[in-house]
């Protein structure tokens, strides 16, 4: 999710997955993959910039391993690699 403000000043969360173009004329304007479309006060390099740094953040912060059980077979997964 990227942090945007929409021209009357509210602060929202954009998915940044569901982006398909953004355009500048001379309003920001939003397209998403679903048809909808938002009008942002952020510059385009700024939406571009914030897009790059959640991508880049969801390689910094993979998700967890495993599947949370509690029946033992990933804690012996993670024993046998360790052992390895």
């Amino acid at each position: 999710m990227i942090r945007l403000t929409r021209l009357g000043g509210q602060e929202f969360l954009l998915n940044a997955e569901l982006i398909r173009y953004v355009e500048e004329c001379p309003d920001t304007i939003i397209t998403l993959t679903t048809g909808d479309r938002v009008i942002v006060r952020e510059k385009m390099d700024e939406v571009l910039r914030r897009v790059i740094a959640y991508h880049q953040a969801k390689l910094l912060f993979p998700a967890a391993t495993g599947h949370g059980c509690r029946h033992g077979c990933c804690q012996q997964a993670r024993a046998g690699r360790s052992a390895a």
